[in-house]
């Protein structure tokens, strides 16, 4: 039985009472009461009644901590994040269900998050969050039956490095997680488009946080995707750039009056210089010499990223491959890989990362040889990511 109203198998039906019962004290706070809505919940934790009963309660104290009910009202996004926070709310799915387009190429992670608060995003995706369950309720009414959960379409156009920065990796990682644990169910499907050969790396960082439900919901779509989006939308429904015919008033074939598109955030809105990071390990450079990391990729398209921040004084930083399986070499010796250069990181902490085109050993090389008088001390983070998930691989 699929655990939905009309749908319940004995059992089923008899934990819905025993839920129901369990929090009347609480029913008043909901946004609903219906069994609709209550089953979510119950099918979030496979009908557990005790651990449904935590999630919800859990959620009522998110209510009130967030101000979610309140939140459309007398909230106001900053307007850093209202101009450069892509996506948006454009048209219906065939079944009814509000579609939300998310635009990943133009986002601009590392300067969104010198320009507002973590927690102002975490608002901000709640905000969008309750406005579509508000419009999930006029489905509803509208069309006089229940729509409960949206479409999402994932246009992953440009996404690059940048978009796999660790800080934005982990904030998107607290967005995803605090859908997850207050709105169950309210994902209907995914359809990712354009999605480069990097996207299976990308996938692999935020996985963890979707539960197995959410990630089987997921459709990485091929060249076809105009196709399989008009499959799923009504032309009428679906924007022109998307293969629709939907457009603006004005004749823009983009939506823009209902899909933000983003961009590089302008400087004159940073609030900070770097966003802070906590180091997993450092180590002092005497004065000249070097200090080598070595990184053994077996697999092609693997991608290392770093962190690093330098106390007092610049720090050399290049990146090489090993062309021997003897011990150390010196770098002159490898293949450069990234040329090295000297980063003011004791101003400003540095960080980036690249695609092994192909497999070997490579050694991330902290220079302080050109310093006669000076040791440095350097805190870094390093990471070696394996190209993707082979169940997500592209068509």
């Amino acid at each position: 039985m699929s655990g939905r109203v009309g749908d319940l198998s004995p059992k089923q039906a008899e934990t819905l009472c025993e839920f129901r019962g369990r929090i009347q004290d609480i029913l008043p706070v909901l946004p609903a009461q219906h069994d609709h809505y209550l089953l979510r919940w119950l099918r979030a934790r496979n009908f557990n009644v005790q651990k449904s009963e935590a999630m919800i309660r859990k959620h009522v104290d998110f209510r009130r901590q967030m101000k979610v009910d309140t939140i459309i009202t007398d909230w106001k996004p900053p307007t850093v994040i209202e101009k450069y926070v892509s996506g948006g709310m454009c048209g219906y799915d065939r079944e009814g269900s509000p579609i939300w387009y998310d635009v990943i190429g133009p986002l601009d992670p590392k300067g969104l998050l010198l320009s507002a608060t973590k927690q102002d995003f975490l608002r901000s995706k709640v905000r969008h969050s309750e406005m579509l369950r508000l419009e999930c309720h006029r489905q509803s009414q509208k069309l006089g039956k229940n729509i409960e959960s949206i479409t999402l379409v994932y246009d992953c156009e440009g996404l690059g490095l940048k978009h796999v920065w660790k800080p934005a990796i982990e904030t998107y990682g607290e967005v995803l997680t605090m859908f997850e644990d207050n709105y169950p169910e309210g994902l209907k499907q995914v359809f990712l488009i354009k999605a480069p050969r990097m996207f299976p790396m990308a996938y692999n960082l935020i996985k963890h946080f979707l539960c197995e439900e959410t990630r089987r919901k997921i459709n990485v779509l091929g060249s076809d995707w105009r196709e399989v989006l008009r499959a799923h939308i009504d032309p009428e429904q679906l924007p022109v750039v998307y293969g629709g015919t939907l457009t603006d008033p004005d004749g823009d074939p983009r939506c823009r009056t209902m899909i933000n598109y983003g961009g590089t955030v302008p400087k004159s809105y940073y609030l900070r210089e770097c966003v802070k990071v906590q180091y997993d390990n450092s180590v002092t450079i005497s004065r000249g010499s070097n200090f080598q990391l070595e990184y053994d990729v077996t697999a092609a398209n693997s991608l290392l990223r770093w962190q690093f921040a330098s106390d007092g004084a610049d720090i050399g930083f290049g990146v090489y491959r090993r062309t021997n399986e003897g011990g150390r070499q010196k770098p002159a010796e490898m293949l450069q890989v990234l040329p090295s250069d000297r980063y003011n990181a004791h101003l400003v902490p540095e960080e980036g990362g690249l695609t092994c085109s192909e497999p070997g050993v490579y050694v991330l090389c902290f220079d302080n040889s050109y310093s006669i008088l000076q040791s440095k001390k350097v805190s870094y983070n390093v990471e070696l990511l394996p190209p993707g998930d082979e169940q997500l691989q592209l068509p």
